[in-house]
C-alpha cells in the first residue's frame, strides 16, 4: 500500500496518474495548499521542500519519497512498470522526463504565477514564460510528429510531460498549429487510468472542472 500525500496540481497528478496506470494499491491523503498545510511541521518532517507530492511505500518498511519525478521512477523501478529495462530505452525516458522536470514544469508554474495569481500584471513577466511554453510545446510536438509517444511505448514521461501540456489553457498558452501534441493530448485523455489520475483528490468545486486545459492549477 502506498499512502500519497497529494493535491489537485499537474505535479500530483502525475503520481496518481502513474500509480493508476500502474494499478498499484494506494490511499490518498488530501494536503491544503491553500490553508498552507505543506508548510507546517508534520509535513517538512517528509519534505523540507515543502511541496506535494510525497508517497510513503508502507510495504517497504514505510519509505518515503518526495519530488514527483523521483516518485515515478521510484515506482517505476519498484513495478518494472512504464519504464524499459536496457540502457538505451531507460535512458531515453529518463531525458523526456527530465525536459519536464527541468522545463515545462517550471516554465508553465511560472506563466500561471504571473498570469492568473501575482496581484499586478507584469507584461513582460508574462511573456517571457508564456513564450517559453510555448517553445516547449513546440519541441513536444516536433518530436511527435514521427512518434507516437516520446519514448517508445507510453512511458512514465509521456504521464510527466501530459499531466502539464494538457493544462495549457491554464497558462494563457497558445497551441494553435501543433496538432501532433494536440493529438497526444487527446490519445492520452483516452486511456481511463489517466483520465482517472487527474481527477484524485477530488476537488471541492470538481462540478465546475472542465475538459483539457480548464482546471485550476494551485501552487
Amino acid at each position: 500500500m502506498i499512502s500519497l500525500y497529494t493535491s489537485p496540481t499537474p505535479n500530483g497528478h502525475k503520481v496518481s496518474v502513474t500509480l493508476e496506470e500502474m494499478g498499484i494499491s494506494y490511499e490518498v491523503k488530501p494536503v491544503n495548499l491553500m490553508s498552507g498545510e505543506q508548510k507546517k511541521p508534520d509535513f517538512l518532517a517528509m519534505n523540507p521542500n515543502g511541496r506535494i507530492p510525497v508517497i510513503v511505500d508502507r510495504d517497504a518498511d514505510d519509505f518515503l519519497v518526495f519530488e514527483s519525478g523521483a516518485i515515478m521512477v521510484y515506482l517505476a523501478e519498484k513495478t518494472g512498470l512504464l519504464m524499459p529495462e536496457d540502457v538505451k530505452g531507460r535512458s531515453q525516458v529518463m531525458q523526456w522526463l527530465m525536459f519536464q522536470m527541468g522545463g515545462v514544469g517550471p516554465m508553465m508554474g511560472q506563466a500561471n504565477v504571473f498570469y492568473r495569481y501575482f496581484p499586478e500584471k507584469i507584461q513582460p513577466a508574462i511573456d517571457r514564460y508564456q513564450n517559453e511554453g510555448r517553445r516547449l510545446m513546440e519541441v513536444l510536438d516536433g518530436h511527435l510528429k514521427d512518434n507516437e509517444f516520446l519514448a517508445g511505448d507510453f512511458s512514465i514521461a509521456d504521464i510527466a510531460n501530459w499531466c502539464w501540456a494538457r493544462t495549457w489553457n491554464w497558462s494563457g498558452l497558445n497551441i494553435d498549429g501543433l496538432g501532433n501534441l494536440k493529438r497526444w493530448i487527446d490519445q492520452i485523455y483516452e486511456r481511463p487510468a489517466c483520465a482517472k489520475g487527474i481527477k484524485i483528490p477530488v476537488r471541492p468545486d470538481a462540478a465546475a472542472v472542465v475538459k483539457s486545459g480548464q482546471e485550476m492549477i494551485v501552487k
